[in-house]
């Protein structure tokens, strides 16, 4: 297979490209053909991930305290996140995978898609160092982090309303995503929550957890409106 047009989508070009072919070979395919998974691959690139990551806030967000930068990590460095990183740069299309694991229509499962990121992470940092592995996780994570700084007490909405509306004994609160726009690389989300069937508020977000978020939020203060 021709890497060519992957290593420019994620700007760099490998000297071992067994390395790069290992990192896309997913696990079902690999046993079918007796050859190297992507596993430990993966492994790797998950710590990278996170190391490169957590410098990176501790360097530019001095002012969020240790727990507020965690918050910051575990929400930008997801399957969701990783996901829309192999979707912008079409992954996909390079995957090696088993038969069992394409989707209806050749899609493939998020999940696959953000393992792939990490060993594809790994493989870079084994190929080339350190610094073509940082710029490659900055340029897609940035802005994310940039995101999420900003909203980092965000995480704890779905929970206060939960709380409030629980204070009535069992209720049913659920969340919808009802629409998506824009490219894969920069995707805008809109959420709404139900509460009993009834909409109590929408939110829009970069992410789907950051919608449901917004749409908690403001549900809280449509309902201390009414008080």
């Amino acid at each position: 297979m021709n890497y060519a047009e992957l290593e420019s989508q994620i700007g760099y070009t490998f000297k071992n490209k067994n390395l790069l072919r290992t990192a896309l070979t997913h696990t079902s395919y690999a046993y079918e053909k007796n050859v190297q998974s992507n596993e430990k691959l993966e492994f790797l690139g998950d710590s990278i991930l996170e190391f490169i990551s957590s410098i990176f806030l501790y360097t530019n967000y001095t002012d969020l305290k240790e727990g507020e930068m965690t918050k910051v990590r575990a929400q930008v460095v997801c399957e969701e996140s990783l996901y829309k990183i192999a979707k912008a740069h079409k992954f996909s299309d390079f995957l090696n995978l088993g038969k069992s694991e394409r989707m209806t229509e050749g899609e493939v499962k998020p999940a696959i898609l953000a393992d792939s990121v990490e060993a594809v992470i790994a493989a870079m940092y084994l190929d080339g160092g350190l610094e073509p592995v940082k710029q490659f996780i900055l340029n897609n994570l940035k802005d994310e982090i940039k995101i999420a700084s900003k909203n980092v007490g965000q995480k704890d909405y779905k929970t206060v309303l939960q709380e409030i509306l629980q204070k009535n004994g069992d209720v049913d609160i659920q969340y919808k995503i009802i629409r998506e726009t824009g490219p894969d690389h920069n995707k805008e989300f809109e959420a709404e929550v139900i509460y009993n069937k009834k909409v109590l508020a929408t939110g829009v977000g970069k992410s789907k957890k950051h919608a449901e978020m917004e749409a908690a939020k403001y549900a809280i203060e449509n309902l201390k409106k009414k008080r």
